[in-house]
């Protein structure tokens, strides 16, 4: 029930977006702040929107619903902040969560899947995973494990979340309102979403293959 409800809101982050909007006006800026925090913050929820919701947020700001600088800065703020926060919950409790077999709500795939990225890539991962979902939730937390140092995981957390928001938020506010993607948005979030995990899956097969 979780997953259709989840499925439903993506595909649909237009129309969703809008009734919300509409409900709870510039209170909306806290519900995406909130939203985008938890995704990036906690590795218990790697399954909010991210790059859907700031494309679709953009979107809305093309047509007045929504102020394109006071949102970007929103996810700009929300995309740093919780990128810090995983990295201290990392660093207090990350090698409690590898010495156990099964962890709650925590998939230990995804947390090695993270780990491998962050062994090929080095510090560098903490902006190359902003465009991975899943990734994204969990290289900051690998970070804080690994001990990474603060100032400079702070300098790339800093860049990829510049980018990251930037690249969303006003690719949504250019390209959200032309009438093909209005029209096709549910397969345009969906081309988002696979387009941002092919990294991550080309990568995986490549550890595949290799064993």
């Amino acid at each position: 029930m979780i997953v259709k409800t989840l499925i439903d809101v993506v595909l649909h982050l237009d129309k969703h977006l809008g009734n919300v909007i509409q409900v709870y006006g510039t209170t909306t800026y806290f519900l995406l702040f909130a939203v985008v925090f938890l995704e990036t913050g906690l590795v218990v929820t790697p399954f909010l929107p991210g790059d859907s919701l700031i494309f679709a947020a953009g979107a809305f700001a093309a047509i007045g619903s929504l102020d394109i600088y006071v949102l970007y800065i929103v996810f700009l703020a929300a995309a740093v902040l919780g990128d810090t926060l995983n990295y201290h919950i990392g660093k207090e409790i990350g090698y409690r969560i590898y010495e156990k077999e099964n962890v709650r709500f925590i998939k230990k795939e995804y947390l090695m899947q993270a780990r491998m990225f962050y062994e090929k890539y080095g510090a560098i991962t903490i902006v190359l995973a902003r465009f991975i979902p899943i990734i994204r939730t969990f290289a900051p937390f690998v970070a804080g494990i690994g001990e990474m140092n603060y100032i400079r995981f702070l300098s790339y957390n800093v860049v990829g979340g510049i980018s990251w928001t930037a690249l969303f938020t006003f690719g949504g506010y250019f390209f959200g309102n032309l009438k093909v993607v209005k029209e096709n948005f549910g397969f345009v979030i969906i081309a988002i979403i696979i387009i941002s995990l092919l990294p991550a899956i080309i990568g995986f097969l490549k550890q595949k293959i290799k064993a």
